[in-house]
């Protein structure tokens, strides 16, 4: 029977006003160290975020979570920050930022597929 193995998670929000700590989530992220994986899913749901604040542009919110999915996967076109090994390229994208993408504090856990545990936050946490 395969172990379980510790990964880390954290959930992605968009936070029009920043100045308003209000927030939806669109995303998540999970990183396993043991398991080489760092990916993240996000749904940007444009009729949802008309509402909660109509001046977002939602195509750009979209490219920029695209950005990071780059850096999940280490592209080239993610620049400098895609060439960092897996635990830097999620501490960068955990990190606390005052912008309107940011992420939840990173929680740790222990799963068997993080994969599945990915698909699992993402429909707990965003759908």
């Amino acid at each position: 029977m395969q172990d379980r193995v510790t990964y880390e998670f954290a959930i992605i929000r968009l936070v029009p006003k920043v100045e308003r700590e209000e927030f939806i989530n669109v995303g998540a992220i999970v990183f396993s160290k043991r398991k080489k994986y760092l990916r993240m899913r996000f749904m940007i749901d444009k009729t949802r975020i008309k509402a909660f604040s109509p001046e977002i542009d939602a195509e750009a919110i979209e490219a920029y979570l695209k950005a990071w999915e780059l850096v999940c996967t280490g592209e080239p076109k993610s620049g400098a920050i895609g060439k960092l090994d897996l635990p830097s390229r999620f501490r960068w994208l955990t990190a606390s930022r005052s912008t309107i993408i940011q992420s939840s504090k990173p929680h740790p856990g222990l799963c068997f597929d993080p994969q599945e545990e990915l698909d699992s936050l993402f429909e707990k946490h965003v759908l």
